[in-house]
């Protein structure tokens, strides 16, 4: 009898070689039929995990203890575990859930991108660079139809003109170039973005093709990034405007062409909304709030903690009363320190979308980005102070300052060093902020509402993105034992608000219209002051006077 081609063959059970055995033991990666499996197990001198083939490879080998499988994911740690490692004592307190539960909850999240990606970004960025030839042949068209108003009027001037008319033939030229390097460096960029994206895409499905949990677990998703479009270009193309002949005064006589202007708008392309994929995952209240760790910081008495700004799920930079801004992650470790550029208290902090720090700095009346070690002046005021600030979905900076000698604060839009929109007075003319030098913490909600917390007012103010008024939160219609003073503020992902309320230890929650949906008041929170969320939508409250970090779980998770 020839020796059995396997490649070419059915699966048989190892031990009785039953074609189209059901079962599969992870340990010792042989196939077994279900009248074997005892037979198997029987087999004491090491351990065996006899699962159904479809769930074969599950359950990796576990890093610290190579002879066990990971049956378990500990959610705070991030990593999978065995049964050795939980009667270790090391994950106590922690998180830990069904190692496939968590396996499928990835591979659905992938999917999601997957959808996003093909259906809606992918299709979207082909539609706005597919345009850009037409673009191209209408600057060529109009360049055209100027030369030749250009030629006609010369041939009815002398020879003296002939220096001027050459000169407006140049201007043309040169706007065309300048034009289209604007244009071909768009067309790069996006060029360079649909690579990305389909080296994304294809990432995605050959992750969700795989049954290697560390590959699905070590995904980053960069959907947030490709959802922010490329800007729309708006070109006032040029027009020549002729005159009558005057030979006294030939040059004002020819006319002239208008100015180039490329106009650049940050929403000028819009995804369309409407699809399911498109939606963030569903995050519903859950009935009690809990604790999930404490980070304990150097901050507290004298050194008071001020703000605090998740820079990923595992950090988050913090700053209080000295000079130094510090990155923690959830153990309590120091990642890093820095100190402001003017040796000054920094009074408010965020991060940007790309992951950078930046920081308001009353003293020296400057706005700072820190790049690596670096740290960046990128505005820098005259008259007014810069207080309050964060970063939008689109790249801007929303910095609420205050000038002393106006006694008026305002909230102003920032693109790069770049002054964009100014939000300040309500259709009658009204003040919308409190004119003192009181905490004025903002937010840019998910439907782009902009929130202010201000604390003298004992209000929470929205606007829309146009700087109209929406509403005015004051507190809920129960009476709270002490006023009601807001501090920070911050979004989730469901566009729900969340407000520190120090005098009453609790964190008020309304919905994006300004409805109160719940407190947040069984966490023993001391006097909460700074507020974040992560990427899960936990809730980061930085406490004033014990100096301590809280992660909490609000809403339900994936």
């Amino acid at each position: 009898m020839y020796p059995r081609t396997w490649a070419q063959d059915v699966l048989r059970c190892h031990l009785c070689e039953t074609p189209g055995p059901p079962m599969y033991c992870d340990i010792c990666h042989i196939h077994l039929c279900k009248a074997c499996v005892g037979e198997h197990l029987s087999d004491e001198s090491k351990e065996h995990k006899v699962v159904s083939f479809k769930k074969r490879g599950f359950a990796p080998k576990c890093s610290k203890h190579s002879k066990k499988l990971c049956e378990l994911y500990c959610e705070q740690c991030n990593i999978p575990i065995c049964v050795q490692c939980v009667s270790s004592g090391e994950h106590i307190g922690h998180k830990q859930v069904e190692i496939l539960k968590t396996f499928q909850s990835k591979k659905d999240e992938l999917q999601r991108d997957l959808d996003e990606l093909e259906k809606l970004i992918y299709p979207k960025y082909q539609e706005i660079v597919s345009n850009i030839p037409v673009q191209k042949d209408d600057l060529h068209q109009n360049s055209k139809k100027l030369i030749t108003a250009l030629d006609k009027h010369g041939e009815y001037l002398h020879k003296e003109i002939d220096i001027a008319i050459m000169k407006l033939k140049s201007d043309v030229a040169e706007m065309e170039s300048k034009h289209l390097v604007v244009l071909d460096k768009q067309e790069n960029e996006i060029k360079c973005s649909i690579s990305e994206i389909e080296q994304s895409i294809a990432d995605l499905k050959k992750s969700l093709n795989s049954n290697e949990v560390s590959l699905v677990s070590s995904y980053k998703s960069r959907v947030a990034e490709f959802r922010i479009l490329p800007p729309k270009l708006t070109v006032s193309l040029p027009r020549f405007i002729p005159q009558k002949i005057n030979k006294e005064q030939i040059y004002q006589q020819i006319g002239s062409l208008s100015a180039l202007s490329i106009k650049t708008e940050e929403h000028g392309y819009t995804l369309d909304s409407s699809g399911a994929e498109s939606s963030p995952p569903h995050r519903p209240l859950i009935d009690v709030p809990r604790t999930i760790t404490e980070i304990n910081t150097e901050y507290g008495g004298s050194k008071e903690l001020l703000s605090v700004s998740c820079l990923s799920d595992d950090e988050s930079w913090t700053s209080g009363k000295d000079n130094m801004m510090r990155l923690y992650n959830l153990h309590g470790k120091l990642e890093k320190s820095i100190q402001t550029k003017s040796g000054k208290i920094p009074l408010d902090i965020a991060v940007t979308q790309s992951g950078e720090l930046v920081y308001t700095d009353p003293n020296d009346r400057t706005v700072n980005i820190v790049k690596n070690t670096q740290i960046q002046t990128v505005i820098r005021l005259q008259g007014w102070v810069p207080l309050y600030i964060c970063s939008t979905s689109s790249g801007d900076l929303l910095v609420v300052m205050y000038s002393v000698v106006e006694k008026q604060a305002k909230v102003v839009r920032y693109s790069g060093s770049t002054e964009k929109q100014t939000i300040q007075y309500n259709d009658k003319g009204q003040p919308l902020y409190s004119s003192e030098y009181h905490p004025k913490y903002i937010r840019e909600n998910k439907n782009l509402d902009i929130c202010v917390a201000d604390y003298r007012a004992c209000a929470v103010v929205v606007v829309n993105q146009a700087g109209k008024l929406r509403f005015t939160y004051t507190g809920p219609p129960s009476t709270a034992k002490e006023p009601f003073n807001p501090l920070d503020i911050t979004t989730d992902s469901q566009g729900r608000i969340l407000i520190g309320d120090p005098k009453n230890y609790s964190i008020h929650i309304l919905d994006q219209d300004g409805q109160f949906l719940r407190y947040i008041d069984n966490c023993h929170l001391d006097y909460p002051y700074g507020l974040c969320l992560d990427t899960r939508d936990n809730l980061f409250v930085a406490e004033w006077k014990t100096g301590n970090v809280k992660k909490i779980q609000y809403s339900m998770s994936l």
